[in-house]
């Protein structure tokens, strides 16, 4: 097989992951985030799906990342952040910041 083939053939089997830092998930659930820590890559862009498992809104808030996003009850919303320097980054949610928080880590 050739080299141009080889590595066509690896782009089929191994699809390229549309953020480069790849997609994570961050589940609220009884007003708690599962997981409470996100390993990202430092410098690099990262799509985070926050799903809202909950009846009630939530509001993600991270003042160090600069974002508020509101997220109804039973649905999801997607947050897009970085390229990040390497840190730690915290969110809560802000209706029950008492007991949902986490971080976000860019290694």
């Amino acid at each position: 097989m050739t080299p141009s083939r080889l590595l066509m053939s690896a782009f089929i089997l191994f699809p390229l992951p549309a953020f480069a830092g790849g997609e994570l998930l961050l589940t609220l659930k009884d007003h708690a985030f599962t997981p409470t820590e996100l390993v990202v890559p430092a410098d690099t862009q990262v799509k985070i799906t926050v799903r809202n498992d909950d009846n009630t809104p939530a509001e993600f808030e991270s003042k160090s990342l600069g974002r508020e996003k509101v997220i109804n009850g039973n649905s999801s919303a997607i947050l897009v952040i970085g390229p990040l320097k390497a840190g730690n980054y915290d969110f809560v949610d802000e209706f029950h910041e008492d007991v949902a928080k986490g971080t976000i880590v860019a290694k």
